[in-house]
């Protein structure tokens, strides 16, 4: 496989989503393409359709995408436009975000196909911080 599949976080907020990026950028290689799709057009907080829209064509090198919402309303929107716009290739993962979304980069800089690194994300729901 000669392209990485990539990421789209959707949040809530364009912050958090940046510094989440800006994390996966030093854990993966430069060849996954990380997206974020967070807050509203005029830079709220919030969710919106058309961004959430926008990242998965961005994020889509070939191998598929990985959406990544934080919670609520992200999730309803990131299966409406997924409901309204199906695309082989793009799969919503429940994963925690911030745990999920790290296992699914540095899955996917190992050149994983899209069921290894959905799976991974979703898997991070095992992780304990204490035990």
């Amino acid at each position: 496989m000669s392209e990485h599949v990539g990421i789209v976080l959707v949040s809530h907020s364009a912050g958090l989503a940046a510094g989440l990026r800006e994390l996966l950028g030093e854990l993966a290689s430069g060849g996954v393409r990380v997206v974020a799709a967070a807050g509203t057009e005029d830079g709220g907080l919030g969710t919106s359709y058309e961004l959430i829209a926008g990242a998965i064509a961005e994020a889509d090198l070939g191998a598929g995408v990985v959406v990544l919402p934080d919670l609520g309303s992200s999730v309803l929107t990131a299966v409406t436009v997924l409901e309204d716009e199906p695309r082989p290739g793009v799969k919503l993962v429940d994963a925690p975000f911030v745990e999920g979304a790290v296992a699914a980069a540095v899955t996917a800089s190992t050149g994983a196909a899209l069921a290894e690194v959905a799976a991974a994300a979703e898997e991070a729901w095992a992780f304990r911080k204490l035990r």
